[in-house]
């Protein structure tokens, strides 16, 4: 398969998977003005180069939360990969784990826990609802941990089930095969409306407040990510709460329309967090040079969500695999050509945004 960018694979995916399922991955909330600005943002910042600097050895090495990692590119969690391919989640966690990267499972994923633990050994983490019994919340973090992941991540910005208005076209509804494996044997039995706002407004809390956070600690000693912040007031509570990480996040833009590009909100909570905190950003990333705008801008790293699935649905394990390696590759040229030897070395004057203007703006 000769792939040679992300995007394509998206359209290899679209062919290969029933179209109510790649709406389903492909959609964001009503009218989509966040989904177009995730990606449009990134092309309104510009790269500033450095030259005659030596990068003749190039290093994407870093650390999350302690752990080395190949490069500052990590799998964000998304449900349900079984749908693009019938090895789902374990697949991914494969893919992941040889390319040196962190893998993030969904809860909604449809392979346990402890089927993706299995593959081998890894640095992952479990992305966490908060569930209204909270006795099975606890029950999921404590086999988290039993597995071996290495962090908790909240999702902070679904308190109720954003409106996809391609799902409510196609009347979608989870394929028979599709079953939430962490759910089994937990009283989350599947209900005759599989759609996939009755299952979230039916199990999920949209009482979730800080307090929960602080419960959360008391549960278990895993560093504790909070996933959907996009402005500094809630950074700074999130540090308050002691939160051990952000990621900047507008849920791929399927919760709340006419909300900010993550790329576009990000240097606001990296000022607020002043640094005691890493800030990491998903949504709209598709290039090399996507990563390093973010980085420059005070990310510690970026999460990629919808590559992953549209190239496991493509080419298996190999795909997402190849996303990977095309990302670590394309950043590894950009880092070269704007005179980055190492992660350290990118900061925010290798990028021109829209806020900069008046800063520049020549005198009359």
């Amino acid at each position: 398969m000769n792939i040679t960018n992300v995007n394509e694979y998206e359209a290899i995916a679209k062919e290969k998977v029933p179209k109510m399922i790649y709406d389903h991955y492909a959609s964001g909330a009503e009218d989509e003005w966040t989904l177009k600005e995730n990606r449009n943002a990134f092309s309104r910042i510009l790269l500033r180069p450095r030259i005659l600097i030596d990068v003749s050895k190039i290093d994407l090495t870093t650390t999350v939360l302690g752990f080395k990692i190949s490069m500052p590119i990590m799998i964000a969690p998304t449900g349900q990969h079984k749908m693009a391919h019938p090895q789902g989640e374990c697949a991914t966690a494969r893919a992941a784990s040889a390319a040196g990267t962190v893998m993030t499972l969904s809860t909604g994923a449809t392979f346990s826990v402890e089927e993706v633990a299995s593959t081998g050994p890894a640095i992952r983490f479990l992305q966490l609802y908060m569930f209204k019994d909270r006795n099975v919340a606890t029950q999921l973090v404590r086999r988290a941990e039993k597995a071996g992941f290495k962090a908790i991540v909240l999702t902070v910005d679904s308190a109720v089930f954003g409106h996809r208005e391609a799902n409510i076209k196609n009347r979608f509804t989870f394929p028979s095969y599709v079953r939430m494996k962490n759910y089994e044997g937990m009283g989350l039995e599947r209900t005759k409306d599989s759609s996939p706002a009755s299952v979230t407004n039916g199990i999920y809390d949209g009482s979730l407040s800080w307090k929960d956070v602080k419960w959360l600690q008391t549960i278990t000693s895993l560093p504790i990510i909070l996933k959907g912040i996009l402005t500094a007031e809630d950074s700074k509570l999130a540090i308050q709460a002691g939160a051990s990480g952000i990621i900047v996040s507008n849920h791929g833009a399927r919760q709340l329309d006419y909300v900010p590009a993550t790329i576009t909100a990000l240097e606001e909570v990296v000022q607020a967090s002043e640094g005691r905190i890493p800030v990491f950003m998903d949504g709209g990333v598709r290039r090399g040079t996507d990563v390093f705008k973010a980085l420059a801008l005070g990310a510690a790293g970026v999460f990629i969500g919808r590559p992953a699935v549209y190239a496991l649905a493509a080419d298996d394990e190999a795909g997402v695999r190849k996303v990977l390696e095309m990302l670590h590759d394309e950043l590894e040229i950009t880092m070269a050509l704007c005179g980055c030897p190492s992660l350290k070395d990118i900061t925010r004057d290798h990028v021109f945004t829209e806020r900069d203007r008046p800063r520049i703006a020549p005198r009359l």
